[in-house]
């Protein structure tokens, strides 16, 4: 019987929305041509962000020699964290010593992880602890000396083939021509590099390898990552394994890892120099190439793929990325906004291909730098992944969706501490699931109910048994926990939502707010889809599910338009709350509408925050929100304006240009093309392409979003 159900449930859903582009023909256009036209080159050299090769767990910066010569861009992992060493205090010394903080709940005291005042190193220590490691760099030395942009070298010219993920690299050193291929390798963390200049054959070319100690001093380390004067913090060891295999052990913060080198023509490493843990690979042959190999992991290796296999790999890898899935041309079109649009399209497929499709989330600025000590938060995951299953990407998407089920006993246990039943998600994680100490990170919420939207995305793309029965137990436990957290106000007969939390502009006293505007309607969206959830499977739907979905308190409204939460009548008058993320007009954009949700309204608030919005301390997904929000409004070239804000940039390679946080922000790139993708192939209601009609848009593998 549910077997028919799901089949029935299929048909009704293929028959009842049109998919814009399974008309009659395919599109003709040439993917390989469009995602080509758009290869990045460089003639100078980016002080700010690198090239990078990777795939999606592992990724290498490269400044315009190819590796790492001029400027310690970073090498980081999904895999490799560390910690600095405990506290020493008279009365703490271990994380279990952490109390956090107790703090009124609606008539009792809930514990939260909030940093306690009489506890400040343990406390901080937690916020800081385990950072995402810089696994190290790899440069060129002319003779055995550092090489310097002003004095060594000349004629640059750098681009990266999109199409097959190969950096090709020129420059002249000393008189003499260099040129560098530098390769990632798609199924492990190996970059591989072939070099080809006369000055291998006297050995004035060499290349070094160098480790830093990375600690939890800094919750922003952009662009360079790590401690490289600390030598006497951390360990290196060399061990020449082979004539052509080399490893070096680096051990720090409780963390050992092993980067193996392999080389194919004649060569040796030595080191490490003195009073540092830089180690040389110096060709020794009489000749003008030099290809190696080299792979970070937890384990030395033996052998490792060569340069020629990697660079295989890597090509089949990238051309079979860009021809599956969705795809958008515009270049045709002949506007100067849409080629920007398109540039922007293609370069951000190709860094969230390298830095946000690992084994878990990514952290804001991907595998380019430390943001928040390279920690990942659990309410940035739908701005984060979400646009890979708008794509039709769902192998990318399934990399790292498995966060919710491993992190499913850890939120269970959360939510039993502080009186709650059902899983309550934390904020600020790294890959154990612990959520780190702040108030914020606490008191957030609108992380629950993304992975309702994850599987009903899922749920459309393939309606059957398997996918109801991967969501169903993380849907209930997480929806269970969202009718627990309400509150039944006697006094006006609905449930609250609040206090103590933050919306997710974190703008607000934690203490006071109350009834977000967009949290409402996600509670709404959110238990929904977990009630079909049950109803698909001809299971009740719990009644206390039903009770709170028709009884949450209505959308605040301040002025004629919604206000970030229900306790500000001075919300538009105020700057302090015009500023950061306009977060309640996402209530008609990111989200369908939902109960209450009135589209005359949600104007009137486009219109007020046109109008009196800070744009210039907003940043990443606030503007691909505001094109979304547009889009549902029938304004188009609104959505177009909002997505070419002068204060959402993307750089020469197309890193999203960070303002109140550093460079890259790579939430900005996925939201973008969360828009896009809207534009291409609609959404319930309004099927189909978006764009304006004078730009030709053609778009192939799009279906209709919620």
């Amino acid at each position: 019987m549910l077997l028919f159900h799901v089949i029935l449930g299929a048909l009704t859903l293929v028959l009842s929305r049109t998919v814009p582009v399974a008309i009659a023909e395919k599109p003709t256009f040439n993917r390989e041509n469009v995602v080509r036209r758009y290869n990045p080159i460089r003639t100078n050299l980016s002080t700010t962000t690198p090239i990078q090769v990777g795939n999606g767990n592992f990724a290498f910066g490269a400044d315009i020699t190819g590796l790492q010569t001029l400027l310690p861009f970073n090498i980081l992992s999904s895999w490799c964290w560390c910690n600095d060493s405990l506290p020493i205090t008279p009365n703490q010394t271990e994380p279990s010593d952490f109390t956090g903080m107790d703090w009124w709940t609606h008539d009792r005291l809930v514990n939260y992880d909030i940093q306690n005042p009489a506890e400040p190193e343990i406390s901080q220590w937690l916020v800081a602890n385990p950072h995402r490691v810089n696994l190290g760099r790899v440069g060129f030395l002319y003779k055995g000396k550092n090489i310097s942009i002003d004095d060594d070298v000349t004629g640059i010219m750098q681009s990266l083939d999109l199409y097959s993920g190969i950096l090709t690299s020129e420059f002249t050193l000393h008189g003499q021509k260099v040129s560098v291929t530098t390769v990632g390798d798609p199924s492990s963390d190996i970059i591989a590099v072939d070099v080809q200049s006369s000055l291998l054959r006297d050995g004035s070319l060499g290349v070094f390898f160098d480790y830093p100690l990375t600690t939890g001093v800094n919750k922003f380390e952009a662009p360079f990552v790590g401690n490289w004067s600390a030598v006497a913090d951390h360990t290196t060891a060399l061990n020449n394994i082979t004539a052509h295999i080399a490893s070096i052990r680096h051990s720090l913060g409780g963390t050992t890892y092993y980067n193996t080198i392999e080389w194919e023509q004649t060569g040796h490493t030595t080191g490490p120099f003195h009073g540092t843990h830089r180690y040389l690979l110096q060709p020794a042959g009489n000749t003008s190439r030099f290809t190696f190999s080299t792979e970070f992991a937890a384990s030395t290796k033996t052998g490792i793929k060569p340069f020629a296999a990697v660079k295989e790999a890597s090509t089949h890898w990238w051309a079979q990325y860009w021809e599956s899935g969705s795809f958008v041309d515009l270049t045709e079109s002949g506007s100067s906004d849409a080629e920007e649009l398109q540039r922007r399209i293609i370069l951000s497929q190709y860094l969230l291909a390298v830095n946000s499709a690992g084994k878990d989330p990514p952290q804001e600025s991907g595998l380019q730098n430390n943001g928040w000590y390279g920690k990942f938060h659990l309410e940035m995951v739908f701005w984060h992944l979400g646009h890979w299953a708008r794509w039709n990407k769902w192998d990318m998407l399934e990399r790292s969706l498995g966060v919710y089920s491993r992190f499913l006993p850890s939120s269970l246990e959360r939510a039993e501490r502080q009186g709650y039943v059902g899983a309550r998600l934390g904020k600020m994680s790294d890959p154990s699931g612990a959520s780190a100490p702040g108030s914020q990170n606490a008191l957030l919420i609108w992380q629950q109910p993304h992975p309702m939207y994850f599987a009903e995305l899922e749920y459309r793309s393939s309606p059957n048994v398997e996918t109801l029965n991967k969501w169903d137990h993380i849907l209930d436990e997480l929806a269970t926990w969202m009718v627990s957290y309400a509150w039944w106000n006697v006094s006006t007969q609905v449930y609250d939502l609040g206090p103590p939390m933050y919306p997710s502009s974190e703008n607000t006293s934690p203490n006071s707010t109350y009834n977000p505007t967009f949290e409402l309607a996600y509670w709404r969206f959110g238990l929904k889809i977990a009630s079909d959830w049950k109803t698909r499977q001809e299971i009740p739907v719990p009644e206390s599910w039903s009770r709170v979905l028709n009884n949450l308190a209505p959308l605040p409204i301040v002025h004629g338009a919604y206000s970030i939460c229900a306790d500000l009548p001075d919300m538009w008058n105020k700057s302090s709350y015009t500023s950061d993320h306009p977060s309640q007009i996402a209530v008609y954009g990111l989200l369908p509408p939902t109960a209450g949700v009135d589209p005359s309204t949600v104007n009137a608030t486009m219109n007020l925050v046109a109008q009196t919005w800070n744009f210039t301390a907003s940043y990443g997904w606030d503007f691909p929100m505001l094109a979304m929000t547009s889009l549902r409004l029938g304004n188009v070239d609104q959505a177009i304006s909002y997505l070419l804000h002068p204060n959402f940039q993307f750089d020469d390679v197309g890193n999203p240009v960070g303002t109140v946080v550093p460079t890259p922000y790579f939430p900005g790139s996925s939201a973008f093309l969360l828009a896009i993708a809207m534009m291409a192939g609609g959404w319930d209601g309004q099927e189909g392409i978006h764009f304006p009609e004078n730009w030709g848009a053609r778009v192939d593998g799009f279906s209709a979003g919620i």
